[in-house]
């Protein structure tokens, strides 16, 4: 669990430190490009992912992040007897990247993102550090439950 738990605070400190920097960096512009594929934006999403449910102003920032909680709170239940160490690893990403965000939410009414990835005009939802943690989390529990599937339908 310990494991777990250090990987989340890694994870809050390393959001909250790059948005704290790139708010900073940016000033007054809200777009600094660098190089053909990628920029450094200032958006606020209100929703989530994609900024899905942008609609629904400061109830919408308050009813993500008790919804993020609860999540939390159930990834905790789980870590706390979760044995396998990479498992540990990617809870404790997913944790830290919902806190990330829902401090975002409780200071700011919206989550911060800047990281703008594009390929002509072609341009990814802009993201952040915890939205990083989050999708790296859940590809590792995907990837480990897909190995572990084949695996355990191999030794028949």
């Amino acid at each position: 669990m310990i494991l777990g738990i250090s990987v989340a605070l890694i994870a809050v400190v390393v959001d909250q430190l790059t948005k704290f920097w790139i708010l900073g960096f940016l000033g007054v512009n809200a777009y600094e490009p660098f190089g053909n594929y990628f920029n450094i934006v200032r958006t606020w999403n209100t929703g989530v992912s994609f900024s899905m449910l942008n609609n629904y102003g400061n109830a919408g920032a308050w009813i993500l992040s008790a919804l993020a909680v609860i999540i939390v709170i159930m990834l905790l239940m789980w870590l706390r007897k979760e044995e396998n160490r990479l498992t540990q690893i990617a809870l404790g990403l997913i944790m830290g990247g919902a806190v990330g965000n829902v401090i975002d939410r409780v200071r700011f009414g919206a989550v911060f993102d800047f990281l703008d990835f594009h390929v002509g005009e072609w341009h990814w939802p802009a993201f952040n550090a915890a939205d990083s943690c989050i999708c790296i989390g859940a590809a590792i529990i995907i990837a480990q439950a897909i190995f572990d599937r084949v695996y355990k339908k191999g030794e028949k």
